[in-house]
């Protein structure tokens, strides 16, 4: 753990620093080892508190506060969800994070995690997928391809050894974006007109779309025997992405399910509609794919002990470096009894 020279100074990880210290660890190389931490806390899940996301809901947008613990380290994660964002030049998705000490309750890193939170959603999806894909999965379509789009292709040829992404999005123009960044870095990018296109010769299909409405970007004659689903689009009531009969020909798998039950796919279907537990399958209490005809759907929502194993995973690799600032946001009274006191001292 790291511990301050100065126990006033909180180490802060700006978007300079997590880009540095990406390219420090290498890409590829920080998604795998960020995976492996989400596993590791996943298969150590009934350690931590849990609560769905707390939420801030508007009809544009959706404000939200993801805390965790287990026990000796604290975590949160704020972000924000406003899809229309991006017609005025803005991020679609913003977020920052703070991990503390449970002993003292004192901040141990504050850290951007805008960047972070794709890494980790990536991370996530491609850990979930060396558990439920079909086995030596090689094409992987990609359904939307704005920001998050690339982390998760990278992190699916990183984890899962992807070969090929086949892309689509209504915007040609990111398709473009998403082919320009991607053909550099060992895929075979395809861009494709349709949906159906996109989709086919495909073992996996992740869903990735913005929009705060509930879309159908698969219907139920699109999708195959034996595929596996990464929805991940669909994260907020009122946002899914998915027709629902693919759900009720489905396997669903979930992080956390009242939450999930709120903001995911499964908002669609009765509220007792069988889903199994993600950190089941990882400890081996549960199996996932239990054959070649099964489709597995990963109904992604994203939930705290990811961001609680980011932020950990962080905290442990600046360690060494010089990729992080440090910030005087803590009160730091000679006395500890004499914060009155202090204030005074400032007096000019």
């Amino acid at each position: 753990m790291l511990t301050p020279s100065n126990k006033a100074l909180v180490p802060f990880i700006s978007v300079d620093n997590m880009m540095g210290l990406v390219h420090h660890i290498g890409i590829e190389t920080f998604i795998i080892n960020l995976a492996a931490e989400i596993e590791i806390d996943f298969k150590r899940w009934p350690m931590f508190d849990k609560t769905p996301r707390i939420a801030s809901h508007s009809d544009v947008g959706v404000i939200e506060l993801m805390p965790t613990s287990d026990g000796e380290m604290y975590g949160f994660k704020y972000v924000n969800g406003h899809p229309k964002n991006t017609k005025k030049g803005l991020q679609t998705v913003t977020a920052f994070g703070l991990m503390a000490d449970v002993q003292s309750g004192y901040p141990l890193l504050l850290s951007e995690m805008t960047l972070l939170t794709a890494l980790r959603t990536a991370a996530t999806s491609a850990l979930v997928a060396k558990y439920l894909a079909p086995k030596n999965s090689s094409t992987m379509a990609m359904i939307g391809n704005g920001a998050q789009s690339e982390f998760q292709c990278i992190a699916f040829k990183a984890v899962c050894g992807i070969k090929k992404v086949q892309l689509y999005d209504i915007d040609k123009e990111a398709t473009s974006k998403a082919m320009s960044n991607l053909t550099s870095l060992g895929l075979e990018v395809i861009s494709c007109t349709s949906p159906e296109e996109a989709i086919s010769g495909a073992e996996i299909i992740t869903t990735c779309t913005a929009d705060k409405q509930c879309a159908t970007i698969l219907s139920d004659n699109m999708v195959g025997a034996g595929v596996h689903i990464n929805a991940i689009g669909g994260d907020c009531p009122g946002k899914t992405e998915l027709h629902s009969d693919i759900l009720r020909r489905s396997d669903i798998f979930v992080e956390y399910p009242p939450q999930t039950r709120i903001e995911g796919e499964i908002q669609q279907l009765s509220a007792d509609h069988p889903v199994t537990e993600l950190w089941k399958v990882m400890t081996g209490s549960i199996v996932g794919r239990k054959s070649e005809q099964q489709i597995t759907l990963f109904d992604s929502v994203g939930f705290a002990i990811e961001d609680f194993s980011a932020l950990r995973y962080v905290l442990e690799n600046i360690k060494g470096t010089e990729l992080f600032d440090q910030l005087d946001i803590l009160a730091d009274p000679d006395n500890p009894r004499d914060l009155f006191g202090m204030l005074l001292r400032a007096k000019p």
